[in-house]
């Protein structure tokens, strides 16, 4: 029988019950459980697909296409597991499926209600899922956690909490844990439980008891004892069930912060773990696994050397927009034992795109030369997604920059084809190379719109989920004579990769290089070095003469690990560190590089796309509406 434990939240959200959630399924795993799991989301949308990055954060592709919550990224990277769309459930999704078993009479003429039957939906959403398997072992997970989002409250998880309720006793009680995190705000140096005692008290109310309240601090201060003992109190919990969770130097700490506090053994103990049959090879895997998450956090206090990246974006009013990204950027200076600065402006922010455009510099000359001496200061330069022509010329000069004073730089995506649009103009000349998606009327569109996506539906439409990348011969012009070599002789990005003939990374994106315009392209000596198995689709640009000039049109971001770093980021943030690096990491790649996903999810493209179910365009139509996203 699979074990659940359920993640609610009180008083306010987005203070780090993903993370929680995360670090619990990560100690459980150390223990030597197979762990996955579940994010319910209760807004109305089916999936968080066409929503903007700066309402809900970034949207988080998985390898099945699914666009998610982005909390089911930090339980990939914290838990190295293979999710699916299914594993996020939305209010949405499940009114989806409730009405359609109305309409084809599977409720057999009965009034379709909340409770039962939208209750009874989830329940059996959450069961069926539980049971899918997340990792190489091809085996039925021992243990699923449950993130409920939002508050303890709201009315639109009132039915997920009511699900839940009744779930308890469909699954019994050794096999169903809550853990309730709360926040405790500190008042002139007093750490308050009284809005834990509030929050706790209306979870009471409504049929959950927490087996254990994880009390969120907003400073580096530790709960109190006598806090502690205060709301083991007035909780109705042993002060043992009572965890503090306070500002640390990295998320990847709180794992340890909570273990320290005895959560896997009373965990052990409630859900009665023992009884579970776990093998000497998971036991030994486990193990291990906390003994190289010990040591990636332990070296991560010994960092003295810095390492100084400029991200060039457009939506960074919400640092949540690039949490993939900046999570990759961290793996990869782990890896290389550097700390990462972001630089900004001020605190918590990037350089937006905007800013190094010329007509800042009359609307806000101070913003425009604060925004320029950020990227002229920087050790590399990433320019990430986005949609919509806002700000794009600001990233295309960032990428002038970066290619002409050999400047380390990663594009992605957008960035991606925002260095082809630079490469046009500034070396072919063309100065009125542009993308469709800004002008669909363009005399010369560099980047088109990808023949086989629809043009009338929004959600999950795009060109989705995991896909391969083959790597190219590369042709060379020396002295007017054309040879053909191999990128395995130069190649910095295809040597991070472990000199792979083929890679799988997740895509998401409406557009691609107009494949015309190829041609001439690459004779002018931008190297196409990856591109789609028909060799029709550019997929990674390179160039040879540059320190690390590199543009990938995939998310690589979204399958970094902490323990194994996404190649791109970690060749751009070794390079921006120094040459003599970059080869280090390069060697060390050939030696080890694994890739992050199961055997079974890497063939080709055409069995993925069946697996993603891409929409075809729809006959007669010849526009799009311009959607949030793209703002």
């Amino acid at each position: 029988m699979t074990k659940f434990i359920l993640v609610s939240g009180g008083v306010v959200s987005g203070i780090g019950k993903g993370v929680i959630a995360s670090s619990t399924g990560l100690l459980l795993k150390t223990a030597g459980l197979k762990v996955t799991a579940i994010k319910i989301d209760p807004y109305m949308n089916i999936d968080a697909g066409t929503m903007r990055p700066t309402e809900h954060g970034e949207v988080y592709v998985l390898n099945d296409g699914g666009e998610v919550d982005l909390d089911l990224g930090n339980y990939e990277r914290y838990l190295d597991v293979t999710l699916s769309r299914d594993n996020n459930i939305t209010t949405g999704k499940i009114y989806q499926e409730v009405i359609e078993k109305e309409r084809r009479g599977e409720y057999l003429g009965k009034t379709v209600q909340i409770v039962p039957h939208v209750t009874n939906a989830i329940q059996d959403w959450i069961d069926r899922v539980s049971k899918i398997p997340v990792d190489n072992s091809g085996q039925e997970p021992d243990l699923c956690i449950v993130e409920l989002g939002g508050t303890v409250g709201d009315i639109e998880s009132a039915p997920f909490i009511e699900a839940m309720r009744q779930f308890q006793f469909r699954v019994g009680h050794d096999n169903f844990a809550l853990i309730h995190v709360s926040l405790v705000p500190d008042m002139h140096g007093e750490q308050k439980t009284k809005p834990t005692q509030t929050t706790v008290h209306a979870l009471r109310g409504l049929g959950l008891l927490p087996d254990l309240i994880a009390c969120r601090l907003l400073g580096p201060k530790p709960l109190e004892k006598a806090t502690k003992e205060k709301i083991s109190m007035f909780c109705h919990v042993a002060s043992e069930q009572v965890v503090g969770v306070h500002d640390v130097t990295s998320v990847y700490h709180v794992p340890l912060l909570l273990e320290s506090q005895g959560i896997v053994d009373y965990l052990r103990k409630r859900l009665n773990l023992p009884a579970l049959k776990i093998t000497e090879e998971m036991i030994s895997k486990g193990l291990s696994l906390g003994v190289k998450w010990k040591s990636m956090t332990k070296s991560q206090e010994r960092l003295f050397d810095q390492v100084k990246i400029v991200l060039v974006g457009k939506y960074t009013d919400l640092k949540d927009s690039y949490m993939s990204v900046i999570k990759a950027l961290e793996h990869s200076a782990f890896r290389v034992k550097h700390e990462l600065i972001i630089q900004a402006r001020h605190a918590l922010r990037w350089v937006e795109s905007s800013d190094l455009e010329p007509q800042t510099q009359v609307s806000d000359p101070a913003k425009y030369h604060d925004a320029w001496r950020s990227v002229v200061g920087a050790g590399g330069i990433l320019v990430p997604g986005g949609f919509g022509q806002r700000g794009t010329e600001g990233m295309i000069l960032a990428i002038k920059w970066a290619r002409e004073q050999k400047i380390p730089f990663l594009g992605i995506c957008l960035g991606f084809q925002m260095a082809v649009l630079e490469w046009a103009r500034s070396v072919l000349g063309v100065h009125d190379a542009t993308s469709a998606e800004f002008q669909p009327d363009a005399t010369h569109p560099f980047i088109v719109f990808m023949p086989e996506i629809s043009r009338t539906h929004m959600g999950g439409t795009m060109r989705l989920g995991l896909r391969p990348t083959i790597f190219q011969p590369c042709h060379l012009t020396t002295n007017g004579i054309l040879a053909t070599t191999t990128t395995t002789t130069w190649s910095n990005i295809r040597q991070l990769y472990g000199n792979a003939d083929k890679v799988w990374e997740r895509h998401r994106h409406r557009y691609e290089v107009n494949p015309t315009e190829v041609a001439r392209l690459e004779a002018s000596g931008l190297t196409f070095v990856g591109k789609d198995e028909r060799g029709e689709r550019m997929q990674i640009l390179e160039l040879r003469d540059h320190p690390f000039f590199v543009g990938v049109q995939p998310h690589p971001e979204f399958c970094s690990r902490p323990l194994n770093p996404s190649p791109p980021f970690l060749g751009f943030v070794a390079a921006s560190c120094g040459a003599s690096l970059l080869e280090e990491q390069q060697e060390e790649q050939l030696r080890s590089f694994k890739p992050p996903h199961p055997e079974g999810v890497m063939v080709s493209e055409e069995v993925l796309r069946a697996r993603t179910r891409e929409r075809p365009v729809n006959s007669g139509v010849t526009s799009m509406r311009a959607s949030p996203e793209m703002a």
